[in-house]
């Protein structure tokens, strides 16, 4: 049997991290299994979804490369892959389940249901819908619709029934169907609700695998009603545990950010994301903390899927995004770092010259240790651009009150004049030349010349800023610390 597997998001805003990880799964067990893994789209949600958010998913979803086999934009012999392009055919299933009896209208009112809410709640009990619409005559329903109401459609629940789910995850799970209440499937408007289109979706595409969020767990009664009550046969369920922060709570806006495009504007690279959410809820069989999508795709197995939560751990995203930095060719770097040097200034064309394309590679290889994330290149670029250096305080300013600091400063300004061209190098030999020809410590040396040229004592190296500064700006900037502190 082929597996057949899907993500299905409803456009009503940004990818979040959960629904990455929920279609890093399923894309995952579909490359194993060599089956396909289709991506649809849930946008009955009439008045919040739009095809704006529905391009943003699917944008999300290449950057990370996680590729679909069929579905939206790619097509497929089952479609079409929008909810709302497939009414006709969840009419015809809704006529079915009606002429069987599993489902009937319903005219109540809000108000009505309003009511019997507080009522059962008042009882200590859980609201449901308690059928009164379940066994209408002909003359009450037409007496109704004279009134100008439009019903709903509900499911007939049966009474009395355990409902099995053999989860893939977490093992038998029981449903009584006496705690569900006769559940809406078709609204007054004539959209189908969630737990009755999923089901028509997922059995008129082959799906033979729901691989989704442990939210949609209490559901799952539900869908397996209708498949039961259409004589389909019901796909395996594997529900993935939630995501929480650090203190135990499910992930909000509260925590930082949550939707994958928040973490592709700070510059964190997709490939990192991807090993980073995979290890969200699934631990792999060995010790290997770093996996190409290649990997994961061989290693993956439903069986280490934990039904324990998900901690998102900021600390350790930076860490297996700063990995991804280090290893990541300083020329690809400087590509995806141009928009963060532009927002400081650096760059005002649109497209950096070749020049400045050389300079930015300069910077991401004395920086690539450095960071977590490309945005944080903002913070570093004073150190390589300009001709004004940082004001140094506390102990940075306490360095130039040293008594060899004019002898220091003068040779290194001699040096600098004299050497023929400015590399990591040439930087290196002359000042070693300097602590040898004023027969001092390289720290009394390279202390004062580095917070001279930036006005720090910590940061990246002395070889790394001096020739991306190049020469006029590196004497400016000695010029400008002498006058400030030197007088």
């Amino acid at each position: 049997m082929e597996i057949r597997v899907r993500f299905a998001p409803s456009p009503t805003g940004p990818l979040h991290i959960g629904g990455a990880r929920s279609a890093l799964f399923n894309y995952l067990w579909a490359r194993k299994n060599k089956g396909t893994f289709i991506v649809r789209s849930e946008d009955t949600d009439l008045e919040r979804s739009s095809r704006e958010s529905e391009h943003n998913i699917l944008e999300s979803l290449r950057w990370l490369n996680i590729q679909w086999g069929e579905g939206i934009e790619v097509g497929g012999e089952h479609g079409p892959y929008r909810q709302t392009d497939r009414l006709d055919l969840y009419r015809e299933y809704t006529k079915k389940l009606i002429e069987s009896g599993h489902a009937y209208l319903c005219y109540c009112s809000e108000e009505e249901l309003e009511q019997e809410r507080k009522d059962l709640t008042a009882k200590g009990e859980t609201p449901r819908y308690m059928g009164k619409c379940r066994h209408l005559t002909q003359e009450q329903r037409a007496g109704f619709e004279a009134e100008g109401r439009k019903p709903v459609v509900r499911f007939r629940v049966p009474e009395g029934q355990a409902i099995h789910i053999n989860d893939q995850v977490r093992g038998d799970v029981v449903f009584e169907s006496d705690g569900i209440g006769d559940y809406v499937i078709v609204k007054s408007d004539g959209i189908p609700t969630y737990n009755f289109a999923v089901v028509i979706d997922d059995t008129t595409m082959n799906v033979t695998q729901v691989i989704r969020g442990e939210e949609h767990l209490s559901n799952t009664p539900r869908q397996v009603l209708i498949y039961q009550a259409l004589g389909l046969s019901v796909p395996e369920f594997a529900h993935i545990s939630l995501i929480m922060n650090t203190e135990g709570r499910k992930m909000s806006k509260r925590d930082g950010d949550t939707a994958v495009i928040d973490y592709r504007k700070k510059g964190y690279l997709p490939e990192a994301i991807v090993n980073f959410i995979a290890l969200l809820g699934w631990s792999p069989s060995g010790e290997k903390e770093f996996y190409t999508l290649d990997e994961l795709a061989e290693e993956f197995s439903l069986e280490r899927v934990s039904k324990s939560p998900a901690v998102f751990d900021f600390q350790k995203l930076n860490y297996i995004n700063s990995h991804y930095i280090k290893q990541t060719e300083p020329e690809r770097l400087a590509q995806l770092a141009i928009p963060y040097v532009q927002q400081v200034g650096v760059f005002s064309a649109e497209e950096p010259s070749a020049e400045q394309q050389q300079w930015l590679i300069g910077v991401m290889k004395a920086i690539a240790d450095k960071i977590s994330y490309l945005a944080e290149v903002k913070d570093f670029v004073h150190y390589f651009h300009g001709d004004t250096p940082l004001e140094p305080q506390g102990e940075a300013l306490e360095v130039l009150k040293g008594e060899q600091i004019t002898s220091v400063f003068e040779l290194f300004r001699g040096k600098v004049q004299e050497v023929e061209e400015l590399s990591e190098a040439t930087v290196k030999t002359l000042l070693k030349q300097i602590t040898k020809e004023l027969k001092l410590g390289g720290k009394l040396v390279y202390m004062p010349i580095r917070v001279a040229l930036t006005g720090q004592m910590h940061g990246p190296e002395l070889y790394d800023i001096i020739p991306l500064l190049g020469r006029e700006n590196v004497l400016k900037r000695l010029e400008i610390t002498e006058k400030r502190h030197l007088g």
